[in-house]
């Protein structure tokens, strides 16, 4: 496999997830070849990117009515690393790389049931202020939940 440039060691990377969201390949996901199709893990990444920031307690502060922020894709990508069939359960990791001012840059792992590598990704949310629509600083509290979480770089 060809490194992507986002990860310096690809052991040290993986071992640095510790959120996973488990998913199974439904056939309307796959192509006429029987693969996954080149979009999925777009919709994997999402699916496991709310997970993970419900358990952080994000999501409920955003979908709340008088909530003034809301977090929006800045990038997103995904590089494929063998392909993924119909009936395959996958682990999709996530995990906070770097936390900026009001953006954070995550990272996908796509594993399947026996431990193999699928896909990888990474993508730079940011939280933006609902009125202004410019971008929102993260709070202390919001900081120190990423923090404790993950193994960020600085």
């Amino acid at each position: 496999m060809k490194k992507p440039t986002y990860i310096e060691d690809l052991q040290q990377w993986v071992n640095e997830f510790s959120f996973s969201h488990e998913v199974r390949v439904r056939f309307s996901e796959t192509d006429m070849f029987g693969h996954l199709n080149n979009t999925v893990p777009f919709v994997y990444f999402e699916e496991a990117r709310i997970e993970f920031f419900k358990s952080l307690g994000f999501m409920q502060d955003w979908t709340d009515a008088g909530s003034s922020t809301i977090p929006v894709v800045a990038d997103l990508q995904c590089d494929f690393l063998q392909q993924v069939y119909f009936g395959e359960e996958l682990e999709v990791c996530v995990k906070a790389h770097q936390v900026g001012t009001s953006s954070v840059d995550l990272h996908y792992l796509g594993r399947k049931g026996n431990g193999e590598l699928c896909f990888v990704g990474r993508g730079r949310m940011v939280q933006l202020n609902k009125l202004t629509g410019k971008g929102e600083a993260w709070s202390e509290e919001q900081r120190n939940l990423f923090l404790s979480r993950e193994t960020l770089k600085k």
